[in-house]
């Protein structure tokens, strides 16, 4: 494999990973907001969906991002009857974040974001060599 296709797939992958920590983190700061009316649904928390891609002019397998979905598991429920949101039996709706899952995510995320720089660094350096080599 060349060394020019190998950072693009590497790179794919920087920004596919970028993408996926945004709405992570996205996802985070929104796991405590609540609705603001009864009948109104709180923040659904969102999942980044790959898909591989080939590059017809380079011939490699890249990563992009598909699309960015809902995740449709049940909203938390909260028991505030004093809540200006709450429904008729004192639940107040909040949104289907899990803190440690976005935390696991994310850091899963991250160590596939440094293993992408670092590959990137790898071809950058070898091309380098490569360079001083024929000098």
């Amino acid at each position: 494999m060349e060394l020019d296709n190998a950072m693009a797939i590497s790179a794919s992958g920087l920004k596919a990973q970028s993408l996926r920590m945004r709405v992570i983190a996205e996802n985070l700061a929104n796991q405590d907001s609540v609705v603001p009316a009864v009948d109104g649904n709180p923040y659904q928390r969102k999942v980044v969906v790959f898909r591989d891609v080939l590059d017809r002019k380079t011939g490699v397998q890249t990563v992009k991002v598909d699309r960015v979905t809902v995740d449709r598991s049940p909203f938390r429920q909260e028991y505030s009857p004093g809540h200006p949101a709450a429904d008729e039996r004192g639940y107040v709706r909040k949104p289907n974040v899990d803190g440690l899952v976005e935390s696991t995510d994310m850091k899963e995320a991250q160590r596939s974001y440094e293993a992408n720089l670092n590959a990137i660094e790898a071809a950058k350096t070898l091309t380098m060599r490569t360079v001083d080599l024929l000098r």
